[in-house]
Order: structure tokens, then sequence, then C-alpha cells
């Protein structure tokens, strides 16, 4: 089962979040064949993080939960909250498939949140542009809860394009780079 977590961080936390930098990346080591994609959500100047994306192909329910709360930087208080739901890895890939590599333009998370008929299920014509995208479904699986990618993109506004507008409550974009290890 596929999952998609997103730890939003809590204001000021940043001076944490880096003296916690290594254990994190030691725990998110353990998942190395799991993840399908990874990386932090950033302010606009590039430099402050903002949250950490996770997409991860686990057990279940009960395994997926464990690794978003067990996480050292949401243990120790870095993160305000937590989204985390079933996805569906449309694109068959892991980000480090992606043919664009991981510094070639501007990259952003997508994240549409809907309710009642499905939309953007079928993979967009410009695939080549996608890094991960898929839908967001409750936990078992059967309702569609809305959207999420992570796009290369000009800017934010065509990277929102990548959703239909009126389907969602509301589409949020933030900039985001591929994570881990160098």
């Amino acid at each position: 089962m596929e999952f998609l977590c997103y730890h939003r961080d809590r204001p000021g936390s940043a001076a944490l979040r880096a003296e916690l930098l290594e254990e994190h990346w030691s725990y998110m080591d353990r998942y190395a064949k799991e993840l399908i994609a990874r990386g932090p959500t950033m302010a606009d100047d590039g430099d402050t993080p903002t949250g950490s994306v996770h997409i991860v192909d686990l057990p279940d329910l009960a395994a997926a939960r464990a690794f978003a709360f067990d996480e050292p930087n949401y243990q120790a208080g870095v993160y305000r909250d937590v989204l985390l739901r079933r996805w569906r890895n449309t694109l068959g890939r892991t980000m480090w498939d992606f043919p664009g590599g991981p510094d070639d333009g501007r990259r952003y998370l997508v994240i549409g949140l809907g309710e009642g008929e499905a939309a953007d299920l079928a993979v967009p014509p410009f695939q080549d542009e996608l890094i991960a995208y898929g839908p967001l479904l409750s936990d078992d699986g059967a309702t569609w809860l809305g959207t999420a990618a992570l796009v290369r993109a000009p800017d934010p506004d065509v990277a929102r394009a990548l959703l239909t507008p009126d389907r969602y409550a509301g589409i949020e974009v933030h900039n985001w780079q591929f994570g881990g290890r160098s």
C-alpha cells in the first residue's frame, strides 16, 4: 500500500530540525527500499524548510502510522501536523527514475483535497514533468479524497494548473526539493 505523508513544520522549529538532520536521515535510511519520493518543502526564500514529504510503500495503515509518528522530527516537536493518506502511484516509478534528475528546474508539491466524484485520475499529458502523481484515498482505499503530485514547473501557477480547480476545496502548492543524503 502506498501512502503520502506530509509533515508540516512548526513555526520557529528550523534550528531543531537542523540539529536532528542526521537522526532523520538515519531513520529514513531504514525505509530506503520502500520510498517512492522524499524531500523538504521550502519557503519562498528557498532556504527555510516548511515541511517534509515522504511517499512510501508499506504493508498496511499501521505501518504507515508508525512511519509517520515515530519519525525523529515528529517525536521532537519539529512538526505542527501530519497529513497521512493512502495514495496510488499512477506513474509506477520513484523520484529517482524521474528523467529530469534532482536539480533541473523548479519543483513543487501540489495537494488538492476534494470530495465527491473523483477528479484528475488520469495521468496528465505532460508526464515528463511529473515526478510523482496520484490520488489521495481513504484509509480503506475506496474513497477518493484528492490528488497529490510532485511536479517540475516554471512557477507555482503552472504547478497549480495541474489540477482541476473547481473539483477541490483548495489547492496547496509548496516549493519542494529532492531529499535524502547528498
